[in-house]
């Protein structure tokens, strides 16, 4: 049990090291509480691993994942747009961020639950399941996982206090966007390059729509500083 709770811990460990999970955790971390984001991991690499070990060793067989790639993608859309929209805490502020770190823990722990399923760390774990000691591979790659995107949430903790809220806000949203483009173009056409494709797509169309929106919001502000300099002077 040992030996395999070590094996699995450094295999999914490297493997899980500039994944796209860890691209989530960080995204994650920009917004909520790293505690909040640490405990959606744990809980839901805890269930895709006991769904991997059981796989390898129970069945020795593989489960369709195309369509759950595609509904997760259209979920990394919905997150995107929740993202977007913000979190107001203005009025009965305690109440409400209550609410807000329940949803967001649910939303964590569904987003990496759907976007684990198929995913080669799942893969990994199915594989070393049918060799080794169930337990210490379900153990050891749980752990292995959740330490590699602990790496990312210091990062993202560190970044959401030296840059701006609307940047980060920005940045989170188009992170989601682009993991929904790829789960989902996963799912639809495998083995092909259409999820690198729609993700640059994802990019450039972001880049483009954030440009013009900073453009227009500088010329407003600069009209709006005009009117209130001619207001002063008349």
């Amino acid at each position: 049990m040992l030996s395999a709770l070590l094996l699995s811990f450094a295999v999914i460990f490297v493997a899980e090291l500039g994944d796209k999970s860890q691209l989530m955790a960080m995204t994650f971390a920009l917004r909520y509480k790293w505690y909040v984001v640490i405990g959606g991991i744990t809980v839901a690499t805890t269930v895709v691993h006991l769904v991997s070990v059981a796989v390898g060793h129970f069945l020795g067989v593989s489960i369709p994942t195309e369509a759950i790639s595609i509904v997760g993608g259209i979920a990394f859309v919905i997150f995107g747009l929740w993202t977007l929209r913000g979190d107001s805490l203005s009025d009965d502020e305690g109440a409400k961020a209550s609410r807000v770190t329940k949803s967001a823990f649910l939303a964590i722990a569904s987003a990496f639950f759907l976007a684990e399923l198929g995913d080669k760390t799942m893969l990994a774990t199915v594989t070393l399941a049918a060799d080794n000691d169930w337990v210490g591979v379900w153990i050891g790659s749980t752990v292995g996982m959740v330490a590699a995107d602990a790496l990312a949430i210091v990062v993202g903790a560190v970044l959401g206090k030296h840059l701006p809220e609307r940047m980060i806000q920005y940045g989170a949203a188009i992170l989601f966007f682009v993991f929904g483009a790829v789960l989902f173009f996963e799912g639809l056409m495998p083995g092909t390059a259409a999820p690198y494709i729609a993700a640059g797509a994802v990019v450039a169309i972001s880049a483009v729509v954030i440009a013009v929106f900073v453009r227009r919001s500088r010329i407003r502000a600069a009209r709006e500083s005009a009117q209130q300099t001619s207001t002063e002077h008349a």
